[in-house]
């Protein structure tokens, strides 16, 4: 309901960033002894979706496992409020950096594939960000951006739906702008469905948000993440 909520403010755009109710993280499978899979998937879900990875992150996750049969995968679901209170979106980005610098301390080997939808996707780009925006005051659990070591260790960023800077604006005026950062730049696929009103700002198909779960973006996303650890 995007040109509704252009109309009358920020909670009906919010309604729109990825209303419904997705499944729960998947559960690890095949991590060796150390407890560190070959490949760890980091999903932000989008807004009011259940606790988990949401109903664009589980087909993303399942087309990954199809295409690296021979890597154990693991799962994180970003721990966030996915509500429509965007200003906590940073709940979200403090999440992503404190577990993605503990997760490439205690798993150096471990490929991380960083992702979202809808405002997870506006979490895990701001998590990528190179610097913090002049004049912005970092929220609690956030001392900065992921230091070199980390960013070495993500292997793909996928993201899904994006917030167009209009969007976002609507939602929350001040909200630093959705920049990927440099260092994740050449390993970031951000798919955005035709018509989508989130990263189309202006657009009027609201079901076109929910076509990531069928329309084989989740694939498409899903391929460019295993050639990013294969080196295929």
């Amino acid at each position: 309901m995007l040109l509704q909520a252009c109309a009358v403010g920020a909670a009906g755009a919010a309604t729109l960033l990825g209303a419904g109710a997705g499944p729960a993280a998947a559960a690890p499978t095949g991590i060796a002894n150390t407890g560190c899979a070959d490949v760890e998937v980091v999903f932000a879900r989008g807004t009011f979706e259940g606790p988990g990875i949401g109903k664009v992150g589980a087909p993303f996750v399942d087309a990954l496992r199809d295409r690296l049969p021979s890597r154990s995968i693991g799962v994180y679901a970003v721990n966030y409020p996915a509500s429509t209170d965007f200003a906590r979106a940073a709940d979200g980005v403090a999440d992503v950096s404190n577990h993605l610098s503990d997760l490439a301390a205690r798993c150096p080997a471990t490929d991380i594939v960083l992702g979202g939808y809808s405002q997870g996707a506006a979490v895990s780009a701001y998590a990528t960000s190179d610097a913090v925006p002049a004049g912005y005051a970092l929220p609690t659990g956030l001392s900065g951006p992921l230091p070199p070591t980390v960013a070495n260790n993500v292997a793909a960023v996928a993201l899904f739906g994006k917030p167009s800077s209009g969007v976002v604006n609507l939602l929350h005026q001040g909200a630093p702008p959705l920049v990927i950062g440099s260092a994740f730049a050449g390993k970031t696929i951000d798919l955005c469905a035709p018509a989508d009103p989130v990263c189309q700002f202006g657009s009027l198909d609201r079901r076109a948000h929910s076509a990531y779960v069928h329309n084989g973006m989740a694939e498409q996303a899903a391929e460019f993440a295993a050639r990013r650890i294969t080196g295929g």
